[in-house]
C-alpha cells in the first residue's frame, strides 16, 4: 500500500482531534483523558493523527517537502493505534495507522533515516534480531530445560520467544517457567534455539518494509517444517507480527497463533492448571498496545467504499487480546485486580513501541511515568503487563523515579501461586 491509495484517508481527516482524546464517553477524569502521547508531549498539532494524516496529504501533492524537522515528527510517535481507536469511534472510512505506516516507509525511501534505526536494520542483518546480540546466543535462555528442537523433531506446539525474551536475562525466569508450564501439562511443544530469528515487525513498523519479508518467509518455512499446528509466543510484538502484519502482506502462515495468555487462560478453564497458593498482592493491569487494541487478527476487505465496510473487517481495536491475561489474574487466589482509567482498547502506550524506544529513550521514559502514576492513583502495588518490551520499559522508568510500584508479568504472579517463583 502507498500514500497514493490511502489519499481518501487523509481528505477524510475533519480535523476534529478527537484522535487526541480517549473517546468522550469513556473518559473518567481531565487527568488521564489523552490517549495520544505525541501530542501530549509535544503539545502541537503535527504530533497528532489527524496532523500527520494533513502532512502526509501535504507532501504527497508536493506542497511540502520532507525535512529533518517533519521526519522527526514522524518518528516522534509509538504507533500505538490509540488514534485510529478513537478516530473510529466517530468514522467508519479512515486507517489512520495504515497513514502513519506508510509515512514511515515513504522517510526511508527518501533517505530520512535515524542512526539508531539503522543500528537495528544492520542487527537484523547481521545477527537475525534487533538488539544487537549474537545469533549464536539466542538459545542460551533455554539451557538445561528439556525442550523439543524443531531442527531435529516434528512439535503440536510451536513456541516462539521473541528477541527481547530470548536476551533480557531480567526477563528470563518469566520465559522460562511459560514454556515450562506447556511441557509439564504433556503439550508436545518446541522451540527453534539458536535458529530463531526476529519475526521483523519492528523493521517493518520503523519503515523497512521489505526487511519484514524475508523474515515472513523464514518464519513460514520453519512453522511447515516444525509440523505445529499452533505458534504460541510470549511476545505481543511478534503475536501483532504474526496476527495482523504477516497476513496483511500476503504471508499467511498456516496455524493458529497465540499469545502465551491465551494457551495458559484454556488449560486453567480445562482445569489442567490450578493456582493454588494465594498471592496477596492488590494489582492493576497494563494493556500492551499490540496485544489489545492491536492485536486483532487481520481481516482482508475488498470494495471502493469504506464507508460500506462491515465493523469486522476495521481494525477498530474491540477485538485484541483484553480477557485472558485478566482472567489469570482473576484465577490467582489473593490477588486484587483494580482498573486504571485508560483500559482495553483505549489503554495508554508504555512507551516502547514503532522505534521510540532506540530513538528517544527520554520520551519513551515520559511515555512510561505517565502510565506509572496512573497505576499508582489505583492505589496498586503492582503493575502487571503481558509484554516484555513493556515490562522491561516500566522497569526502568521505575527504577530511575525511586518508584515503589512493582512490576511483573501476569506469568510470574501466576508462577507465585503455583509455588514456582
Amino acid at each position: 500500500m502507498s500514500l497514493q491509495e490511502l489519499k481518501r484517508d487523509m481528505e477524510g481527516c475533519s480535523r476534529c482531534s478527537n484522535c487526541k482524546w480517549v473517546p468522550h464517553l469513556q473518559i473518567k477524569s481531565w487527568r488521564f483523558a489523552k490517549v495520544c502521547p505525541s501530542v501530549d508531549r509535544y503539545n502541537f498539532h503535527a504530533y497528532s493523527g489527524g496532523g500527520k494524516m494533513i502532512m502526509a496529504n501535504s507532501l504527497l501533492e508536493n506542497r511540502t517537502d520532507m525535512t529533518d524537522a517533519l521526519s522527526e515528527i514522524v518518528y516522534r510517535c509509538q504507533l500505538c493505534g490509540a488514534c485510529q481507536v478513537s478516530c473510529q469511534a466517530y468514522r467508519d472510512d479512515i486507517d489512520l495507522s495504515d497513514v502513519l505506516l506508510e509515512m514511515r516507509s515513504h522517510c526511508v525511501e527518501g533517505g530520512y533515516v535515524q542512526a539508531e534505526h539503522l543500528d537495528i536494520i544492520e542487527s537484523m542483518k547481521r545477527e537475525d534480531n534487533t538488539m544487537n546480540m549474537l545469533k549464536s546466543d539466542r538459545g542460551n535462555w533455554a539451557e538445561g530445560l528439556d525442550i523439543p528442537d524443531i531442527n531435529k523433531q516434528k512439535v503440536d506446539v510451536l513456541f516462539h520467544a521473541g528477541c527481547r525474551y530470548s536476551y533480557d536475562e531480567d526477563l528470563r525466569d518469566t520465559l522460562r517457567f511459560s514454556i515450562s508450564l506447556l511441557l509439564q501439562n504433556g503439550i508436545k511443544v518446541g522451540i527453534a534455539g539458536r535458529d530463531e530469528s526476529c519475526c521483523g515487525g519492528r523493521a517493518y513498523e520503523i519503515g523497512y518494509q521489505g526487511e519484514m519479508k524475508n523474515y515472513s518467509e523464514d518464519m513460514a518455512s520453519r512453522v511447515k517444517a516444525s509440523g505445529a499446528k499452533i505458534l504460541v509466543t510470549p511476545c505481543s510484538d511478534c503475536y501483532y507480527t504474526f496476527k495482523y502484519l504477516y497476513p496483511k502482506n500476503g504471508r499467511k502462515l498456516g496455524v493458529e497463533v497465540l499469545h502465551i495468555t491465551e494457551y495458559i487462560d484454556s488449560l486453567i478453564k480445562e482445569g489442567a492448571i490450578r493456582p493454588g497458593k494465594k498471592v496477596p498482592m492488590r494489582v492493576t493491569y497494563h494493556d500492551p498496545c499490540h496485544l489489545g487494541r492491536r492485536g486483532e487478527i487481520y481481516k482482508e476487505w475488498h470494495g471502493d467504499d469504506k464507508l460500506m465496510r462491515p465493523v469486522k473487517y476495521k481494525q477498530s481495536g474491540k477485538y485484541g487480546i483484553f480477557d485472558p491475561p485478566r482472567d489469570i489474574l482473576k484465577s490467582i487466589p489473593g490477588v486484587d485486580l483494580v482498573e486504571m482509567e485508560r483500559i482495553r482498547e483505549y489503554s495508554w502506550c508504555c512507551g516502547s513501541g514503532g522505534g521510540v524506544y532506540e530513538y528517544d529513550p527520554d520520551f519513551a521514559r515520559w511515555t512510561a511515568n505517565d502510565r506509572l502514576a496512573e497505576a499508582m492513583a489505583t492505589g496498586a502495588e503492582a503493575l502487571v503487563t503481558a509484554c516484555p518490551w513493556c515490562e522491561r520499559l516500566f522497569k526502568d522508568a521505575a527504577a530511575e523515579s525511586n518508584s515503589d510500584i512493582q512490576i511483573y508479568d501476569v506469568c510470574d504472579l501466576l508462577a507465585q501461586s503455583l509455588g514456582v517463583l
